[in-house]
C-alpha cells in the first residue's frame, strides 16, 4: 500500500512560513496548528527567509501549456514536411 503525499497550495506555504518568521509561536504550535510536520514548518520558513516569497510561486501550469502547444506547433510542422518530402519523391521518379 503506497501513501499518497499531501501537496500544499502556494499560499498555504506562505501563510504558514510568515507564522513561523512572526515568532509569536512555536514551530511545534504552528506545525499542530496547520496539521503539518515541524520539519515541513522548518523547511518552508527557511525557503522563505532564503529566497522570499517567489520560491513557493509554481511556473509548470504556464509553462506546461506554451510548450504543449509548441509541441504541437512542430508536430504539424514535421507532418507537412513530411507530405511535402513524399510527394516530391513520386514526382522525381
Amino acid at each position: 500500500m503506497t501513501k499518497i503525499r499531501k501537496q500544499y497550495s502556494d499560499q498555504f506555504k506562505f501563510k504558514v512560513a510568515l507564522e513561523a518568521i512572526k515568532g509569536l509561536a512555536t514551530i511545534n504550535e504552528i506545525a499542530s496548528r496547520f496539521q503539518v510536520h515541524p520539519n515541513q514548518v522548518r523547511n518552508w520558513k527557511k525557503q522563505l527567509t532564503d529566497d522570499g516569497p517567489m520560491v513557493f510561486e509554481r511556473k509548470s501550469g504556464k509553462h506546461h501549456q506554451t510548450l504543449s502547444t509548441q509541441e504541437a506547433e512542430l508536430y504539424e510542422q514535421i507532418g507537412r514536411l513530411k507530405m511535402e518530402l513524399e510527394w516530391l519523391k513520386k514526382k522525381v521518379t
